[in-house]
């Protein structure tokens, strides 16, 4: 037996719970020099109280007490603030000024993942003020904080959640489809917006192209005006008046250079309510801290106050001071692009070197597992570890199907369709079984499903209310049903000819797969040549007469 931690977690030896120790110190000085007082919550919460509070920002531990209530250990310290406002301190005057330090816990999305699951979070929430001066102070005090943590180069990615709320609300669209570009919008996936966005028969299109567009306005302060140009025609901008104040409060605080207007980092909208934030340094693959206006929340759990507030990741800002410390050789640092072998490799390669970039030896690499050219790197890689290695921070961006980043479930931001490498999923059955599966289904309450794609399998039948049984195999998924280890398959096609020759029929399309660029959120904000990359990619790939390819884009 090998006596060690649960996954996710870990001992914190001597040495580094000392410097640890340290900095939380010098970080609790800071905030009680700006009037913040401390506070402690517990580390479990009922569940329903949780969910009061709106959207997770991740999937927490749940358990049951001896009473049969549900419990969920704290994946944010936030909601149970507002909580707290909002009923025993309901009655204090004035703005209540709090500070944490708390550990949060956080289940894994994927087991084969080294994601930690126990972080430390430390915090602040100004609880019964609002307006431009207490937004800066939250940002500076986040600014600082970093500072002392030692992180020197960072970029604080700033938005304002009303005007998508309002364009939302203005445009007369259904109401799934505006759940649906929600959904999008939280999943950082700007292909789906823009398909979504395209879509005449939902939306009118000055409304679709306005809320399309929204998501890749990034910039200085140009980008504000940028924003009330797109949505002022449509009387949606009004709201922008907040973000300039708080710009132009932070410049005042000498933030300016720091700044980078974004309206792609719109999380968690049922959350916040203004304006939202998130820092990010570079080399590091997620956000140092992030934080926001969240007015709404208190009223979930009583008398409804303002709020304002932002936490770090202790661990995430110790190791980022760490790599800027480390010495460097001065010179640039080459773009990393993860590049997919197989299938998709020749079309990605002819978009790269249309969109500007050298390529040379990428189309024969030989062995090498690196190629390394004038400004960029190339890791060549299997389409199905390219998210991976893009979302935990190996590469700055990437190309693969959409058939891999929707199985890997990886935190990526989806930037272009590069339209190439087009493939059909189904779902098949043998011939004339139609009624056997459905009385199956009735007698045993799920159907079984072999498949290569676990993942998307299970949120297609998900997606119909219907339980099934995943059967993981790794070729000749045809087999299954004709041998009765399933009933049916998801599987890729392209000519149905196998189906065919194999006897069985498609009874339904899960989705279509192209080739997509995606990159890193914290590499697109702390490095302005993916952006310029994913636009002429895009512009390349729409001139090219992309033929559809048989079998799998992995």
């Amino acid at each position: 037996m090998i006596y060690s931690t649960p996954q996710g977690f870990r001992d914190i030896l001597p040495d580094e719970a000392q410097r640890r120790e340290a900095l939380v110190r010098r970080l609790q000085d800071l905030f009680a020099e700006a009037g913040y007082a401390p506070i402690e919550t517990p580390t479990l919460e009922v569940m329903a109280v949780a969910d009061a509070g709106g959207r997770m920002p991740a999937s927490p531990f749940r358990l049951f007490d001896a009473s049969g209530t549900l419990l969920a250990m704290r994946p944010d310290v936030t909601s149970q603030i507002a909580r707290v406002c909002a009923t025993r301190l309901a009655a204090q005057d004035g703005p209540v000024r709090l500070r944490y330090t708390q550990r949060v816990f956080r289940e894994a999305k994927n087991p084969f993942r080294a994601d930690p699951r126990e972080e430390t979070q430390i915090g602040i929430e100004c609880v019964g003020a609002g307006g431009a001066a207490v937004d800066a102070e939250v940002v500076g005090l986040a600014a600082r904080a970093l500072e002392l943590c030692g992180v020197g180069e960072f970029t604080i990615a700033v938005a304002f959640v009303g005007v998508l709320r309002q364009l939302l609300e203005s445009c007369g669209a259904p109401e799934p489809w505006r759940r649906a570009v929600l959904e999008a919008y939280h999943a950082s996936d700007l292909v789906e917006v823009d398909r979504l966005c395209s879509d005449a028969a939902c939306v009118a299109p000055v409304y679709g192209s306005a809320i399309a567009s929204l998501a890749r306005i990034r910039g200085g302060r140009g980008a504000v005006a940028e924003a009330e140009a797109l949505a002022g025609p449509l009387g949606c901008a009004g709201c922008l008046a907040e973000l300039k104040s708080l710009v132009d409060e932070l410049d005042r605080r000498g933030l300016g250079e720091r700044l980078l207007v974004d309206f792609s980092i719109m999380s968690s909208f049922d959350y916040y309510t203004g304006f939202v934030f998130e820092v990010f340094a570079p080399a590091r693959a997620d956000a140092l801290a992030r934080g926001g206006r969240y007015d709404n929340m208190l009223g979930s759990y009583g008398a409804s106050r303002p709020a304002a507030g932002f936490a770090l990741g202790l661990e995430a800002c110790m190791e980022a001071a760490e790599q800027q410390g480390a010495p460097t050789s001065g010179e640039a640092r080459p773009l990393r692009v993860a590049v997919p072998k197989g299938s998709l490799n020749a079309d990605a390669i002819a978009v790269l070197a249309g969109a500007g970039l050298d390529v040379s030896g990428l189309a024969h690499p030989g062995r090498s597992l690196i190629i390394r050219n004038p400004g960029v790197e190339y890791l060549i890689v299997r389409p199905s570890d390219a998210p991976a290695l893009v979302a935990l921070g190996a590469a700055d961006c990437g190309i693969c199907g959409l058939d891999s980043l929707l199985e890997t479930d990886a935190s990526v931001v989806q930037l272009a369709d590069l339209r190439f490498g087009a493939c059909r999923f189904i779902v098949a059955e043998p011939a004339g079984t139609s009624d056997e599966v459905r009385e199956r289904y009735e007698r045993h309450g799920s159907v079984r499903v072999a498949t290569k794609y676990p993942r998307i399998a299970q949120r297609y039948y998900e997606g119909r209310c219907m339980k099934c049984d995943i059967v993981a195999l790794h070729g000749n998924i045809e087999l299954a049903p004709l041998t009765g280890l399933a009933e049916q398959i998801v599987d890729i096609t392209a000519t149905g000819a196998t189906l065919r020759e194999n006897n069985l029929v498609i009874v339904d399309d899960v989705l279509s797969s192209t080739a997509r660029f995606f990159a890193n959120g914290s590499a697109l904000r702390t490095d302005e040549r993916i952006g310029e990359l994913a636009a002429r990619l895009s512009d390349f790939a729409a001139t090219q007469p992309f033929e559809p390819i048989a079998g799998s884009t992995n």
